[in-house]
């Protein structure tokens, strides 16, 4: 292991591991690397920090990733560790804490009995075999499952394989966008396919929705075995059969016609099979161009519908207009297949910089109803008018960005629309520049462009001017008030300046004051991907609200839904608490302490909570040092996503008088930045109000404006 991992497990800086090394005869010598950049034993490290009572800071799961890659060439196979995920994961924590402790030799035969009763369940798995040098590794991945849940296990190893196989593009679509898929297909559909279902996210979606047979196929084989793992710690009452391969060239369910498909399969591929797939029988809508690979996954998902059933894609704006589709796009129409297409807000998923469509589909019925019509919704442009000044985060992988969109709004948004018109196309009336329904005549034009925001936004004339006004003069009124506000906000001076050198800290790390008692960390681990709780274990009664990293971002109050969770056992909170985000890779404030408004809410994920002892730290003072920006990087890892290990955060050893008053300074600073996201919103939501009004005819200029100021300030000096 390098030097910064070591400080990474110790809590600690890496000058201070260069410092060990300088200042201790007995630091284990290195085992490798070079002069500039050594490496070193694990064990013997461990030994050593043990020896001088360093606790490991990392969580289980960046112990499993050091370890698995410390002991890359010791041949432990992936398919063979998601196994035992799977098996693990039906353990008790007691059970996965006495496997842990056994003897190398019999924790390998342990791991492997354990790995050999699922084997059946995951595609492409050989006969399991484990040694004792595998035992480093078995026991670090109990832990994970144990302390993190399988789920996290699984984020782990999926990792390494993808890293190792070079693969890209293998993004898990967001929870709350691949609930929206599941909720567009009307009804409670049994059987439920995803062509390329990648890590499970849509199948787990259909499953929440009562979906008890659940296919999937994809091409990277480490996908397949993690979604197959995945769907049966989710749904574990569902039959699960996922297979590895490609959909288009080698479907692996050529006879399966499924009542609804979910899908967001790969874009912008060339090499899809064209030429070899030309007289294919599934193109009954028009052999796709080699550029237009998206057209041959709708019409293979059309192929696996059984006639009636649903379907509902996450697709590139440019499947809606590029020019070499328009004949596919025509019949897809002309048939009554397509019968909606959505415009998504940009960040809703990977891609984050574009605005991807969601088409939804529906396979003809012989002799059914004519299809006159097609449904365009332009959520994209609904949630840039609603979101006026709100923050929009940076890009995470799997979507902290997405998180950072009002996907409850967008979500009723899309739904009333899609319900509304599902119901009956011919009495739909739509929502000026948001959503309509268009003729199937009018979309058979020559380019068959099927843009959303060209279809709905033509017009704003129907909105009531009177209406209009008393909106923006109720905004512009808000506007003012937060001004004073933020005014008096920034009218803080309660500090001075330290004099000619900054001051110096005696620090301690989150991880010694929790073994000392002044801190208690809390976290949401859910329920489907830990172990098996043990008999007895009981969630709260009641489910409120939850507070959500988006939340503490944007400086709102609790907006999650408890169905998110998916546990019952997510910790409650309580004024004083100190929340930080344990994913910082997006912006807004990091951390908040919880005041009246947060109490009783329920923990979300991607959270860390630390309880302290308010007789010993301050909760302001806490809050303040622990989300400032030097210590969140110094505790972060991670790359595109910079994760947080709370362990390592640092705080000043300070009596508690001066804490307190650290602390007030701190809760004015949080009061301050508070007021300007406030004000920023309304000054964004009135000049949207009025740029409207002014361009769309509800609000005309005062004729006072047409006069130069002259001319106004004679008048007004002027008598009456």
């Amino acid at each position: 292991m390098t030097a910064a991992e070591i400080s990474r497990i110790a809590g600690v800086t890496r000058a201070t591991v260069s410092n060990w090394r300088r200042r201790h005869d007995d630091f284990p010598a290195p085992s490798g690397g070079t002069e500039a950049s050594p490496l070193y034993d694990l064990q013997a490290v461990r030994d050593w920090l043990t020896a001088r009572g360093h606790a490991s800071a990392a969580t289980p799961s960046e112990e499993l990733r050091t370890t698995l890659r410390l002991h890359a060439q010791a041949g432990v196979d992936t398919s063979e560790l998601l196994l035992l995920v799977l098996a693990a994961a039906g353990r008790t924590t007691h059970e996965l804490t006495a496997a842990a402790g056994l003897p190398d030799p019999d924790l390998a035969a342990r791991a492997e009995h354990d790995a050999a009763g699922v084997a059946d369940a995951v595609p492409g798995s050989d006969a399991v075999r484990f040694e004792a040098a595998d035992a480093e590794v078995l026991r670090a991945l109990y832990a994970c499952v144990r302390e993190e849940g399988g789920q996290a296990t699984l984020r782990v190893l999926a990792e390494r394989e993808l890293e190792e196989s070079a693969a890209s593009g293998a993004y898990r679509t967001p929870t709350a966008l691949a609930d929206l898929l599941a909720r567009l297909i009307p009804g409670r559909p049994e059987r439920v396919l995803d062509p390329a279902c990648g890590s499970g996210s849509l199948l787990a979606a259909a499953a929440r929705r009562g979906a008890r047979e659940l296919y999937g196929q994809d091409v990277l084989p480490v996908q397949a075995q993690r979604s197959a793992v995945g769907l049966m710690l989710t749904a574990p009452d569902a039959k699960v059969t996922v297979r590895a391969g490609d959909s288009l060239r080698a479907d692996a369910f050529p006879d399966l016609l499924a009542d609804a498909v979910l899908s967001n399969p790969p874009y912008g591929v060339r090499d899809w099979g064209h030429d070899e797939l030309a007289y294919d029988p599934r193109w009954a809508y028009g052999v796709p161009a080699r550029a237009e690979s998206e057209l041959a996954w709708i019409q293979h998902v059309l192929a696996h519908l059984a006639p009636g059933g649903y379907a509902a894609l996450l697709l590139p704006p440019a499947t809606a207009a590029r020019a070499s589709g328009r004949r596919v796009r025509a019949e897809l129409v002309r048939s009554g297949a397509l019968r909606a297409v959505i415009g998504l807000p940009v960040g809703a998923a990977v891609p984050l910089h574009i605005g991807l469509q969601i088409w939804v589909l529906r396979r003809p019925e012989p002799g059914g109803p004519e299809r006159k019509s097609v449904l365009f919704v332009d959520a994209a442009h609904a949630e840039a008018e609603a979101a006026g000044g709100r923050t929009a985060g940076t890009r995470t992988r799997g979507g902290s960005r997405a998180s950072a969109l009002d996907w409850d709004r967008i979500t009723a948004q899309i739904l009333g629309a899609w319900e509304a018109f599902d119901s009956d196309p011919d009495a739909f009336e739509g929502e000026p520049g948001i959503s309509g329904a268009a003729g199937v005549v009018d979309l058979l034009d020559d380019v068959v462009d099927l843009a959303p925001a060209r279809l709905v936004r033509a017009s704003r004339a129907e909105v009531d001017p009177d209406r209009l006004s008393a909106e923006v003069e109720e905004t512009r009124r808000n506007l003012v008030q937060s001004a004073r506000s933020l005014g008096a906000a920034a009218g803080y001076e309660d500090w001075s300046a330290a004099g000619a050198s900054a001051r110096q800290w005696r620090t301690a790390t989150a991880s010694d004051l929790t073994r000392g008692g002044a801190l208690t960390l809390l976290r949401t681990v859910p329920e489907g991907s830990r172990g098996r709780a043990e008999p007895g274990d009981e969630g709260p009664a009641d489910r409120p609200v939850v507070l959500t990293h988006a939340d503490i971002a944007s400086g709102s109050g609790p907006t999650g839904d408890p169905a998110e969770l998916r546990t019952d056992t997510a910790p409650v909170i309580a004024p004083g608490d100190v929340l930080v985000r344990a994913i910082t890779s997006a912006g807004g404030a990091t951390a908040r302490v919880a005041g009246e408004a947060e109490a009783g809410a329920l923990l979300g994920p991607h959270l860390h909570l630390f309880r302290p002892d308010q007789a010993r730290l301050d909760p302001w003072f806490l809050a303040g040092f622990l989300g400032a920006e030097d210590n969140i990087a110094a505790a972060s890892t991670g790359s595109t996503v910079r994760s947080v290990a709370p362990g390592r955060l640092r705080v000043p050893l300070l009596p508690l008088e001066e804490q307190r008053r650290y602390g007030e300074a701190f809760r004015r600073v949080h009061e301050l930045r508070a007021e300007a996201q406030r004000a920023t919103r309304l000054a964004e939501e009135t000049a949207r109000l009025l740029s409207g009004g002014l361009t769309g005819g509800q609000l005309l200029p005062s004729r006072e404006a047409e006069k130069p100021q002259a001319v106004r300030g004679q008048d007004d000096d002027s008598p009456h």
